[in-house]
């Protein structure tokens, strides 16, 4: 009679603990399912509110650039270079933003990394031409052009790569 009391006694025991790993199994699921789906949700919303206001300063931007060229040509009329090399300083800005704006809406992770190795190239050659040239700067210029033609190298590269490709998939 003892056996069948702790036999009964066990099974209920069981079952209790049976129960709770099958309510956290549940409660898991319902995570997995639910909770990712309202994240994932929560993050394209933010995805795109940060993209429409990068567009916007992307706009502000471009009014700036647009303005300061207007400007500067009816205040000097023949630009000198100083006034050249601001406002290509800052198209070049203009650029990465651009780049920037349209990597969020690439899908695929090749063309995302090959954008922002485009984007790098932009930045280095916008810092080449920032530069002051001074002797004692020739290695970092030296180490900068090097690493601007390794990128554009690079670029050339994949796309030939990836044309490759596509004629070989037909």
């Amino acid at each position: 009679m003892s056996e069948e009391i702790e036999n009964i006694v066990t099974k209920k025991d069981k079952n209790l603990f049976e129960r709770f790993f099958s309510n956290i199994t549940n409660f898991d699921r319902f995570l997995d399912q639910r909770i990712d789906f309202v994240l994932l949700k929560i993050i394209n919303i933010l995805r795109y509110a940060f993209i429409i206001v990068m567009i916007m300063y992307l706009a502000v931007c471009l009014m700036s650039l647009s303005h300061k060229v207007i400007a500067m040509t009816i205040n000097q009329g023949v630009l000198d270079f100083d006034s050249i090399k601001n406002i290509l300083t800052d198209g070049l800005f203009i650029l990465i933003i651009l780049a920037i704006v349209k990597s969020f809406f690439i899908k695929h992770s090749f063309d995302y990394a090959i954008t922002f190795l485009e984007i790098a190239f932009v930045v280095l050659v916008r810092k080449l031409i920032l530069l002051q040239t001074e002797p004692s700067e020739t290695f970092l210029l030296l180490v900068l052009g090097f690493t601007s033609a390794l990128f554009f190298v690079l670029i050339i590269y994949v796309h030939q790569y990836i044309k490759k490709e596509k004629v070989e998939n037909k």
